[in-house]
């Protein structure tokens, strides 16, 4: 059972919406006359992808990923395992990996390695949140939604025991 807890508003659904409008009319003029192929690190980053994509006015395609980042103790190693790897070859394909929340980077570091060597095109990483203060390798992010301070953050996909995800809001789990 999760220890007790209430969750406080951090970034209201407004303002949510609108700085992902902002990032789809980017993404849209960056990769103006080209298809874009974006790629969602599952479970979080499902619900950011989506509106996402629906703000993005280039063609768009879409696939999926689950990965499971495993070392010793309770840290990331980054070090990862596919759990469901993607439908689709990536080669000479304009992709974007777009992730819910980017902290240690270890995990996307080698994602980022891995994909690279299925010869996409370009490569890119998108995030909603970043958590730049609990970078621990360097990832270079080339689309930020929101930069947030080393908070419990849930909401917009991201959970807390597998709670809270549909939240339309970004919101900061306060342990009582």
């Amino acid at each position: 059972m999760s220890a007790k807890h209430h969750v406080e508003m951090f970034l209201s659904e407004e303002k949510v919406d609108k700085r992902i409008k902002e990032m789809g009319e980017q993404i849209s003029r960056d990769y103006a006359g080209k298809n874009v192929h974006l790629i969602c690190v599952l479970k979080g980053g499902s619900f950011f992808m989506c509106e996402l994509a629906k703000r993005i006015t280039i063609p768009v395609t879409l696939d999926f990923m689950s990965v499971s980042s495993y070392g010793g103790g309770t840290e990331s190693s980054g070090v990862i395992r596919i759990v469901k790897d993607l439908d689709e070859p990536l080669e000479g394909k304009d992709v974007i990996i777009v992730e819910d929340i980017i902290d240690s980077g270890r995990t996307l570091k080698h994602l980022m390695k891995l994909l690279e060597s299925r010869k996409p095109a370009s490569l890119r990483l998108c995030t909603l949140l970043d958590k730049p203060d609990r970078r621990v390798v360097d990832v270079n992010v080339d689309y930020t939604g929101f930069a947030i301070p080393d908070e419990f953050v849930v909401g917009y996909g991201l959970d807390y025991d597998q709670m809270y995800r549909n939240l339309p809001y970004i919101g900061i789990v306060k342990f009582d």
